[in-house]
């Protein structure tokens, strides 16, 4: 960890700073008004980002260019779709439940919001520390499933219904497994606080400290969560060559822009999840070896020789912890994107049978197996 001007200290300055010339129930409401919007406005550029990655991903991997045509290399394509999506009519089906078809698409991206209040973006900086972070992250997500249900059957159209069907029993099985992977890096570092977690891995990341047991969690973690986000290959919930679109069947314009949102939102929360747990959020890299070479590189990693530098430099470091989390964060969603455009759509006998059959069962023992390293003590 950077030991010289942390976010808490910015943060605190700035409480200070407000609560002198402020009622204290107004330097709430500001700060709570602009971490908001702040975190919004961070998840909705990364959003940006990994929508024009993803493109130029899958055209690179399909030996063509990807979106080149507005702006430079194409950077402009999202912006021009949006404007489309805001030009273009919500429609809303004759027969369909008219108050739940408008509510499920705001439902399920509040939900994919509310998951971002516990995530440790940096030192202190958090909207919502709290001790049961990682509880309350799981259980946000799981209420997902009631946007994308309440989608399809207020549709009133059998391949939105069926869609929503299948997303329904995807979502809840691969929970399971990821849920054992995230209680098996809690069991690890002895807290349900995501900061906790991420300070415990000061010494080295979980995927290096908890041995192959914490590896094998991290790839059944990214298993199931690219299962729960409806990426391929575990797109059934919308398979075009079958479903039309799945449980957005029937939505146009912006209703279905918020879903495509949510989609990207998603994957990002996820992601920030697995960064969190196994790779040490806003940590950087550190070899656990007793080498004087290995302390060089640990100090070259967390910036300590700046700690000797004008007093300026400090600023500089703040944005360190970022790069670190950012950094993860995209090299997660970049695996993401090669699993949707290197595997066939699997059938939904074969994607359940992957869960119940293989990845629940391993995530049981493996949990078991790390329940012993952490009784014995023999992770690092």
């Amino acid at each position: 960890m950077i030991s010289m001007i942390q976010f808490s200290d910015v943060l605190a300055w700035i409480h200070q700073l407000l609560s002198s010339c402020m009622a204290p129930w107004l330097v709430f409401l500001i700060e709570l008004v602009v971490a908001s919007v702040a975190a919004v406005v961070a998840l909705l550029v990364c959003v940006i980002i990994m929508v024009y990655m993803e493109r130029k991903v899958a055209g690179h991997m399909q030996l063509r260019h990807g979106p080149n045509r507005v702006g430079w290399h194409g950077v402009c394509q999202l912006f021009a779709d949006i404007i489309k999506l805001l030009l273009k009519e919500c429609f809303t089906p004759t027969r369909a439940d008219k108050l739940l078809f408008v509510v499920a698409p705001v439902l399920s991206l509040c939900v994919s919001l509310l998951a971002l209040a516990p995530i440790s973006w940096g030192p202190g900086l958090v909207l919502w520390n709290t001790n049961i972070g990682v509880l309350f992250v799981t259980a946000i997500s799981s209420m997902g499933v009631i946007g994308i249900l309440m989608a399809g059957w207020s549709s009133n159209n059998k391949y939105a219904l069926m869609g929503a069907m299948r997303s329904g029993a995807q979502i809840v099985s691969y929970e399971l497994s990821a849920g054992l992977s995230i209680v098996a890096i809690v069991a690890l570092a002895g807290t349900l606080n995501t900061g906790g977690i991420i300070e415990s891995q000061a010494n080295g990341w979980w995927i290096l400290k908890g041995h192959l047991p914490a590896f094998f969690a991290f790839i059944i973690y990214i298993i199931a969560s690219t299962a729960e986000c409806n990426r391929a290959p575990f797109d059934l919930a919308e398979a075009e060559s079958e479903l039309t679109a799945g449980y957005h069947t029937e939505y146009s314009g912006m209703q279905f822009g918020i879903f495509y949102l949510n989609e990207y939102i998603n994957m990002g929360v996820v992601s920030m999840v697995a960064s969190t747990l196994f790779l040490g959020g806003w940590q950087p890299f550190y070899l656990p070896f007793d080498f004087g070479w290995a302390h060089a590189f640990n100090d070259i990693m967390a910036l300590k020789f700046m700690e000797t530098w004008p007093a300026w430099i400090s600023w500089v470091s703040l944005a360190w912890p970022l790069v670190w989390f950012f950094g993860k964060l995209f090299l997660i969603i970049f695996f993401m994107m090669w699993f949707r455009w290197t595997f066939p759509r699997l059938r939904i006998d074969q994607l359940l049978k992957l869960e119940w059959k293989y990845l629940l069962p391993l995530s049981i023992v493996n949990l078991v197996i790390i329940a012993l390293i952490v009784v014995l003590g023999l992770h690092f």
